[in-house]
């Protein structure tokens, strides 16, 4: 072993431990980053986790311990992973109990299986023939629908101001975001306007009041040009971060399918995609209010609550926030999801239709990769799995 190799041995160690020092992790995180690595690595994995007795691989007594790390280390990486990695690499280690693992710098893809896969059998095309018709990820693209009915195209747009509506001006910033500036306000008449994104579009939006709003794929919010009286209300479908500015005067109100979420100033994400089981209200600062019909609840940072299909409220105290914030942050985060989940979320941002050809696999898939590669590089990634394979034709994606 060189002095490569052994400071390597040394830092793996420490980080899987958790006593590596600041320095150490992104000393680490660094070396992990270099193909150098790989093979070095690979062994100190499979030694952790897995030992040969005869002609059968059996799980080392620390490989269901070391897993559950590696799984709790997947969600707090986030910040360690985030400039290091864009697309995954493979390193699979098999045990007993048949857990699948890709770990490459410093980005996780998981596989729980129930028992040992066989690669799925691919049709006739080659690799390069079933993703010829490779598809990119979506981008800054919106629309805005001013009071009048007129239509302003902002992914096209130039900067600067954009239109005037009553005593606000629209204007398109140099960093892509628009922003709502109130000079007066005109009681009597409210003009609403609705900025709404297409599947492969995303855009951020700054209200009238200061209030931030990061609207995802395939949503719209409908919110006056400026805000009077004393309450502040927007309407929401699809999902959106919102970051609102304080006025303890003036509530912050999101109607949303019939719910409406009350703040005075706080940062939550609201996903409510007609698609989805659950409207998703997650709360990462201050506190808001829901309420649907008799039920409210009140939430905590941290907090998620979820109204179903029967306006009941559910209350997740723990809730995952890297996993909410994956699509803001520009990651796609899966924690267990099946695939029919994972594929619901590619065709929103990368504006694709989804045709599943006979028995879909059931298990489930954790990871994290980056929002900015190619669809297809995500599909090879799925494929490594040994459960599901793809083929791209035109803008369908085909899973079998």
């Amino acid at each position: 072993m060189n002095l490569y190799e052994s400071r390597l041995a040394y830092l793996y160690e420490k980080y899987r431990d958790s006593t590596c020092t600041p320095d150490e992790r992104t000393e680490f995180m660094t070396m992990v980053n270099n193909e150098e690595a790989t093979d070095e690595l690979n062994r100190l994995i499979e030694k952790d986790v897995v030992i040969s007795n005869a002609d059968k691989i059996i799980a080392a007594p620390r490989a269901n311990e070391l897993f559950n790390l590696i799984l709790e280390k997947s969600k707090k990486r986030v910040d360690d992973t985030r400039s290091l990695s864009k697309i995954f690499t493979l390193r699979r280690v098999a045990v007993a109990a048949s857990i699948v693992f890709l770990l490459g710098l410093g980005t996780y893809f998981l596989l729980l299986n129930n028992k040992q896969k066989e690669p799925v059998a691919k049709n006739d095309a080659t690799e390069q023939q079933r993703f010829k018709n490779d598809v990119k990820p979506g981008g800054n693209k919106a629309i805005i629908t001013l009071a009048d009915g007129s239509i302003v195209v902002l992914d096209s747009a130039a900067n600067g101001m954009l239109t005037q509506q009553g005593g606000t001006k629209v204007i398109k910033l140099d960093n892509g975001e628009v922003a709502y500036t109130a000079s007066n306000v005109d009681e009597g008449k409210v003009l609403y306007n609705t900025i709404s994104t297409p599947k492969g579009g995303q855009y951020q939006l700054v209200l009238a009041d200061g209030s931030k709003v990061w609207l995802n794929a395939a949503s719209s919010l409908r919110f006056p040009a400026a805000f009077s009286g004393n309450e502040r209300k927007v309407e929401l479908s699809g999902e959106a971060y919102f970051e609102v500015a304080k006025n303890a005067e003036m509530p912050f109100k999101v109607e949303v399918s019939g719910m409406e979420v009350a703040v005075l100033g706080t940062h939550f994400n609201i996903n409510a995609y007609t698609d989805e089981a659950d409207i998703k209200t997650t709360l990462m600062e201050g506190a808001i209010k829901l309420k649907k019909g008799n039920s409210s609840q009140l939430l905590s940072p941290g907090q998620q609550a979820q109204l179903n299909k029967k306006d009941e409220i559910k209350v997740i105290a723990d809730a995952d926030i890297e996993e909410t914030m994956a699509w803001k942050n520009g990651q796609f985060i899966f924690t267990g999801n099946d695939i029919q989940t994972v594929m619901r979320r590619l065709e929103k941002w990368y504006d694709i239709e989804v045709e599943y050809k006979g028995n879909v696999t059931k298990e489930e898939f954790v990871g994290i990769i980056s929002r900015n590669v190619n669809i297809s590089q995500i599909l090879k990634m799925l494929e490594k799995t040994h459960t599901v394979s793809f083929e791209i034709d035109g803008k369908r994606v085909i899973v079998q």
